[in-house]
């Protein structure tokens, strides 16, 4: 596990999103497997990020998110990206991929209940609207006049 997949997907994503925007101040490695650096964050002082990428639950950022706490955090993840960018890369990959997979997954299943309700008789295709609809209705919605 690395600092990238412990991550939640949002810190995971803020992080890249803070590493592409430069919120990196300043970073260096102070240990075989130890950085230490300064990020930007919303107040005006930067936070102070160490992280452990062989023992990443023993990284530490003074950010309220992660201060005190065995999670990882947007900070991290932007020091780490920038120490290692080729992960970012490598992320950025995984994000697109993802995305066009999500994409096709949907085009498929718009096809999938194209292809239902063009099999459907006219009636069943009423039953299934009226069902839609009162379902809507229930809800406090009303689509029809």
């Amino acid at each position: 596990m690395s600092i990238r997949t412990l991550a939640s997907g949002a810190s995971a994503w803020r992080g890249y999103e803070y590493y592409e925007g430069k919120k990196v101040l300043s970073f260096s490695q102070t240990g075989e497997d130890e950085y230490t650096g300064q990020v930007a964050g919303s107040g005006s002082a930067p936070y102070q990020v160490k992280i452990n990428i062989a023992h990443p639950r023993q990284s530490k950022c003074n950010c309220p998110h992660a201060d005190g706490r065995r999670v990882i955090c947007k900070h991290m993840v932007a020091l780490f990206f920038s120490a290692f960018p080729e992960e970012a890369e490598q992320y950025m990959e995984e994000v697109e991929e993802y995305e066009r997979e999500e994409e096709q997954r949907m085009e498929d299943h718009y096809e999938a209940l194209r292809s239902y309700v063009k099999s459907l008789s006219k009636k069943e295709l009423q039953d299934q609207l009226f069902e839609a609809l009162a379902e809507l209705d229930e809800r406090g919605r009303r689509y029809y006049r």
